[in-house]
């Protein structure tokens, strides 16, 4: 019977210490937030390499979804694809939504990505993100901002977009350029990510600032009309730049070559916007719509930014109050 007790204890003992190397490993492990975002930054990067090889292929496959302003390659297809097929692998019950509309089929094996960027996994999850469920998050994916660019061998305008939703508020984004410094020589790194999250900063870049003072817009340089130039000239600017790309002007923002990205039109669509704003958002930005309402990121919300698209790293009240009145009654909020 001595025997027996000691037996008992010494189960009891293995059990607890059992339990202490579980309970020790999942409180190391990291949370779900985390994990997608670090694999959302490998797979970013694949797609930046996908991009590159379509291109140096010649053949860029380009289709028109809806007119000559909207293009499709086949970089755009195959990224989508990447992104889709190797976040879904990982993390089965996220909800993604692509810019694609594209038909169920096999996804090629070289084209998954399972791997996640370490420098992301060892950094502390923000308090209220540490206990998020794969299925209370949404992913907006624009496998290829600036298509238009793209076909038109405006390379620094390309971007790739990962942005990652909760409760409807974009909280975390990658964008990746996968033709930074291409015009640097043959020496230069080609490509770059950068990426955030709310609470923890944004990295993979220097942030600067326009001078006091200055007001430099930047804006759409290829879907204008007379609405978005009257609110871009209602801002006074001293120097309007017309580039590609939702990321890319974003980029603009936070590197310190725009003040605010002026775009008065319904034509951006919330995945143009989740990672960009969640990044921007990130180092004390903000984004709006032209009447300074937030954008929702839910998965039954809309697809269409209908009432444009207003970004400033500092002092966006003062962009919002210049608005005309003719702009937001020809913009309806949503």
């Amino acid at each position: 019977q001595q025997r027996f007790k000691r037996l008992i204890r010494t189960i009891q003992v293995q059990l607890r210490f059992l339990d202490f190397l579980f309970t020790s490993a999942m409180a190391s492990s990291p949370v779900v937030v985390m994990r997608l975002l670090a694999s959302a930054y490998a797979v970013a990067e694949k797609a930046g390499t996908i991009v590159r090889k379509v291109l140096y292929s010649g053949d860029l496959g380009i289709v028109e979804k809806t007119g000559v302003n909207d293009l499709q390659t086949l970089a755009d297809r195959l990224v989508q694809k990447s992104i889709c097929a190797s976040l879904s692998q990982n993390f089965p019950r996220i909800t993604i939504i692509g810019e694609e509309d594209l038909p169920s089929e096999a996804v090629e094996e070289d084209l998954i990505e399972i791997s996640q960027y370490d420098a992301i996994l060892q950094k502390p999850c923000p308090d209220e993100y540490s206990n998020l469920k794969e299925e209370e998050l949404v992913v907006w994916v624009d496998p290829l901002d600036g298509t238009k660019e793209y076909t038109e061998g405006l390379l620094d305008h390309v971007t790739v977009l990962i942005g990652i939703a909760y409760k409807g508020k974009a909280i975390a984004g990658v964008i990746n350029q996968p033709f930074y410094n291409y015009q640097v020589g043959a020496d230069a790194t080609l490509g770059r990510t950068l990426w955030g999250m709310l609470g923890l900063g944004a990295f993979g870049f220097q942030l600067q600032e326009v001078p006091e003072g200055k007001r430099i817009i930047t804006t759409t340089r290829s879907h204008s009309n007379k609405v978005v130039t009257e609110a871009v000239q209602a801002m006074d600017p001293h120097h309007v730049i017309r580039v590609g790309g939702a990321g890319n002007k974003i980029i603009q923002l936070v590197e310190g070559k725009a003040s605010a990205y002026v775009f008065a039109s319904p034509g951006c669509k919330k995945w143009d916007t989740c990672a960009p704003e969640a990044i921007l958002h990130a180092v004390g930005g903000k984004l709006t719509d032209m009447h300074g309402n937030n954008y929702q990121y839910s998965a039954d919300v809309k697809h269409m930014n209908s009432a444009g698209v207003l970004a400033t790293l500092r002092n966006h009240q003062y962009y919002v109050s210049r608005v005309p009145l003719s702009v937001l009654q020809a913009l309806s909020s949503d």
